[in-house]
């Protein structure tokens, strides 16, 4: 059987793409799309690449996702389609590339310095 498969990462979620040629179906951790990411904005995310690429309903999408949060997660798996999309087309590339699918998100959660609340929070200053 024919599949692509690629890996997506965003924060500290990492997310295990499997493309199936077949009719649209996405499972998630083995469970529907809509079930695991209750936000229509996430599943919007998602099928981002495979709406620029003009193959959304041709792959069945199975996911493993690990870590994170959910947005994070939701964008870690963009990626992930993204990828697996080039390995079944390398000709999509400019197209990935132009709408940024192609990029790994660098942004982290900045850490918390000694004497703050958080990283860059201050406690109250007081005059006297």
């Amino acid at each position: 059987m024919e599949f692509y498969d690629a890996i997506g990462r965003r924060k500290n979620a990492t997310a295990r793409i499997r493309l199936v040629p077949g009719q649209g179906k996405v499972a998630v951790n083995g469970r529907e799309l809509l079930e695991y990411f209750k936000r229509e904005v996430l599943k919007m995310v998602i099928e981002q690449p495979l709406i620029a690429s003009d193959t959304l309903g041709k792959f069945n999408i199975t996911a493993n996702i690990n870590g994170g949060g959910l947005s994070g997660q939701a964008e870690a798996m963009r990626l992930g389609i993204a990828r697996a999309l080039l390995k079944w087309n390398e000709e999509l590339r400019p197209e990935m590339r132009a709408n940024g699918f192609l990029t790994r998100d660098p942004r982290r959660v900045e850490r918390k310095k000694y004497g703050r609340p958080k990283a860059r929070k201050r406690f109250q200053f007081s005059k006297r």
